[in-house]
């Protein structure tokens, strides 16, 4: 069953069922490329512009109240997701989002036509571009849903989840405070550090990858909502920005406000490359963190093994009892997607040609996607990884006692020479440190125990 629909190049027929309209069938005919749907979360933000935008419309007498009533009660049935599956385009479209727009005004109109009792679809009395697109266009609508998707994400989704793994590594780090264990540089034997220190170091990374982003949020807050088409707010009154900006940041909780240059709003993206860069400073410090706990975590008889990560599963499908680190592997395999999305950000961004850039939804496709990857992965990892991580003590004792680095204590009193002699000896013949300086007759047995004691080379000395 379909019905028929028009728009300003005729009539095409959609299916019966659909409340969108004709342009939104047309693009589901013409973009038929690859699986990836417009994200909801865009989408939903613009039905939160379509709603602000009939409120201040008719605040401002540009809409009739009735008309803006009906709206405003189709837009949050599509915010509050009853209306999902009236959304089926995809990421590959007009680079403008032009088509996800009109798919929402569609929606929207057709909704809004069906609850005044005159049938699902149509432009009466409810028309998407005469009223539901009133004061706007595409070009400012889709980026100011950018953002606005963006922010959303990131309270509501991410900042929670860096926050769940940064307090979990933080308990632990606490846990481990005294733990004295081999530090390693160069990925060799180093100077002693805690496990506690060890572990503070990741806390503090995803501080500053938070801070990161964080740094990058109010030029994002900024919108591109009243600049129409090409930034000069035609066919918009003079007030409708700011109060646009104004009943967003109402509805949405957000520090929204209207952006002081609307031709740079709609022609580059420069606060969400500065965004993307904060996701992929978070990737980096994922893949760090990931990274160094599967390497503790090698063996369990030929690595590290001074971490015990918890067994999830079995490792493989033919060495029988063998578990691996496979959420760091799940990690770690995020964050390389991550700094592959901001790559491509970045290529989008820099295609800002005059008064229009036209990589608008593979965008926005890249960030939402790298905020929902990392905010899963802060979670997951923090569930399965960090909260039953141990530590092997006795093989971290085992590693500390036969360390050649302790020698560093020996420094400030033999002197850097004589501390390599010592290490060098010991090494060659498989001596303790101990047993190599007495050999050298570079220090006493007393003096050894005296100046080499790992729990005191782990901060500045008076």
């Amino acid at each position: 069953m379909s019905r028929t629909e028009t728009d300003s190049l005729g009539a095409i027929e959609v299916p019966a069922t659909a409340y969108w309209g004709a342009q939104t069938q047309r693009s589901k005919e013409n973009f038929a490329i690859g699986s990836q749907p417009m994200p909801l979360a865009v989408v939903h933000a613009l039905a939160q512009i379509k709603k602000a935008a009939a409120r201040v419309n008719a605040s401002l007498g540009e809409l009739p109240e009735d008309i803006a009533k009906l709206i405003e009660q189709a837009a949050d049935e599509i915010i509050n997701g009853s209306l999902n599956e009236h959304f089926p385009l995809v990421v590959w479209q007009t680079g403008s989002g032009t088509q996800s727009n009109m798919n929402v005004n569609e929606v929207i109109a057709g909704r809004a036509n069906e609850i005044a009792g005159q049938g699902r679809g149509g432009k009466s009395p409810v028309h998407p571009n005469d009223h539901v697109n009133r004061a706007q266009s595409s070009n400012d609508c889709f980026p100011t849903a950018m953002h606005i998707a963006a922010l959303q994400a990131i309270e509501h989704d991410l900042f929670p989840a860096i926050k769940l793994l940064r307090d979990g590594l933080d308990k632990q780090a606490k846990r481990y405070a005294n733990l004295v264990k081999t530090g390693r540089t160069h990925m060799m034997d180093a100077t002693p550090v805690t496990f506690g220190q060890e572990l503070s170091a990741f806390v503090a990374q995803l501080d500053y990858a938070q801070h990161a982003i964080e740094l990058s949020l109010p030029a994002v807050a900024e919108l591109a909502q009243g600049g129409t088409a090409v930034g000069t707010g035609l066919n918009s009154s003079p007030s409708f920005a700011d109060d646009i900006a104004k009943e967003l940041a109402s509805a949405t909780g957000l520090p929204l406000t209207s952006a002081a240059n609307k031709f740079a709003a709609l022609a580059g993206h420069e606060p969400l490359v500065s965004l993307s860069g904060g996701l992929k400073t978070l990737a980096v410090a994922l893949m760090k963190i990931a990274n160094d706990l599967r390497l503790l975590g090698s063996g369990p008889r030929a690595g590290f093994a001074e971490v015990l990560l918890p067994a999830n599963e079995p490792g493989s499908s033919i060495m029988p009892g063998k578990v691996n680190p496979t959420q760091c592997e799940a990690l770690s395999m995020l964050a390389c997607q991550v700094m592959g999305n901001d790559v491509t950000v970045n290529i989008a961004a820099s295609h800002g040609h005059l008064q229009l850039n036209v990589f608008k939804p593979v965008i926005i496709h890249n960030i939402l996607e790298s905020i929902e990857l990392m905010a899963d992965g802060c979670r997951n990892f923090q569930e399965h990884c960090i909260e039953g991580m141990q530590a092997n003590e006795q093989q971290m004792a085992d590693h500390l006692e036969n360390g050649l680095m302790l020698v560093t204590a020996l420094n400030r009193h033999i002197g850097y020479d004589n501390a390599a002699k010592i290490a060098k000896k010991a090494y060659a013949e498989n001596l303790t440190l101990r047993e190599a300086a007495i050999a050298l007759e570079l220090v006493t047995d007393e003096q050894f125990s005296q100046w080499v004691r790992p729990q005191d080379m782990l901060k500045p000395e008076a």
